[in-house]
């Protein structure tokens, strides 16, 4: 397949020369840029059509390098993932991906598992832009992820008769150690940071143990004053500069709680502050359905809570965690009052219990320590109890 550039009545026109099965078919596309002056941006036009037709005809030229290749693939996932998704796709492939294998230069048809290893492990070990070391096993998982799905095309495509990303090894993942706040600390932090705009968020996160997707998701169909319910349906992450609305993280997230008094008076003065903000902004005022949000309507940006937290803890000189951490917090607090694991799951919407036990199992203290006593009593030595 090739393409070049024809001029007729003043225009550019691609023509694209087909030559499948033998057979030469020419096709005419309009370009609707004039002649004069728009040489470059024609022959920009034509490299991209003639990667498109080549993309939906699964042609790759013998010479395509790993990098182009990872390019191409990538237009392609663009239309099968949420944007989210693909925001961290082009973030590791710009960022790492492509750089490495542009300077490698090894052709898709060439690249072996050895290359490949041999990326994840640079980047294990200097993968860091501010050359504080290498990357974390969570983040290599995701390059390998981008390289496997690739290549997998590749092979689905016939351009390769395996995938060499298949058995690439990953570091083993370093366990991280949740910190979080007792009963105590965070009375401490609602009394420090009460006159905060960040207060009602705070507030919220560690009672319910939301994650901070599901706060910001927030919205007033979300609360039944009349019933008593906060239910959680929605989330909101970021995506670049833009704040881009996305469904619960999986079926377990999406959930219900009791509307505990405290947060319903949390509720019912943010309603009364957005009434009177409309008011005061008038058409300048920022129409969303959204809880926790600037006086002028504007939604809470994911960075802003997380950076505004960590200021509060310094400005305060309290323990620093992270405002995930909060969510940590309500978890150990329940299972310090003695809720079993499958309690927590579901009030903080796990899919799978193995993930609760992986992260809290070592804090289920108080229901060990109940079945303890349990057992101790009845085989104590002193025990009414005996084996018949």
């Amino acid at each position: 397949m090739t393409g070049s550039l024809q001029i007729k009545n003043g225009k550019y026109y691609i023509v694209i020369n087909d030559c499948a099965n033998g057979k030469r078919r020419q096709k005419w596309l309009k370009t609707g840029l004039p002649a004069k002056g728009n040489k470059r941006r024609a022959e920009q036009m034509l490299r991209d059509v003639v990667q498109d037709y080549e993309r939906q005809r699964g042609i790759i030229r013998s010479d395509v390098t790993l990098a182009d290749y990872v390019r191409q693939w990538m237009v392609q996932a663009k239309r099968r993932v949420d944007e989210v998704t693909y925001q961290g796709y082009e973030t590791l492939a710009n960022g790492h991906i492509l750089p490495y294998f542009d300077a490698n230069g090894v052709k898709l048809q060439d690249v072996t598992h050895r290359q490949l290893q041999a990326y994840i492990d640079e980047k294990a070990a200097h993968g860091r832009k501010d050359g504080k070391g290498g990357l974390s096993a969570r983040s290599l998982r995701l390059h390998k992820n981008i390289l496997y799905q690739a290549l997998t095309e590749a092979v689905k495509a016939g351009l390769l008769p395996s995938n060499p990303c298949q058995h690439v090894e990953l570091p083993s993942a370093t366990r991280h150690e949740a910190h979080f706040y007792t009963a105590q600390q965070l009375r401490k932090l609602f009394d420090a940071i009460s006159d905060d705009p960040l207060y009602p968020l705070v507030k919220i996160t560690a009672l319910y143990g939301l994650r901070r997707s599901e706060l910001l998701g927030l919205q007033w169909d979300s609360i039944d004053f009349e019933r008593g319910t906060l239910t959680i349906r929605h989330t909101v992450t970021k995506v670049t500069t833009a704040v881009a609305k996305d469904k619960t993280k999986n079926a377990s997230s999406y959930r219900s709680f009791p509307l505990l008094p405290e947060a319903q008076r949390i509720f019912l003065a943010a309603l009364n502050a957005e009434k009177e903000n409309r008011r005061l902004c008038g058409k300048d005022y920022q129409q969303n359905p959204y809880v926790f949000k600037w006086p002028d309507g504007r939604p809470f940006s994911p960075d802003y809570v997380s950076h505004h937290f960590a200021a509060l803890l310094h400005k305060h000189s309290l323990p620093h965690i992270r405002f995930h951490e909060l969510r940590h917090s309500c978890a150990s607090l329940l299972l310090s009052q003695g809720m079993t694991l499958k309690d927590v799951q579901e009030w903080l919407g796990h899919s799978d219990i193995k993930m609760t036990a992986n992260v809290y199992g070592h804090l289920d203290i108080a229901r060990k320590q109940s079945i303890a006593d349990t057992m101790g009593s009845l085989l104590s030595s002193n025990s009414d109890v005996r084996e018949r």
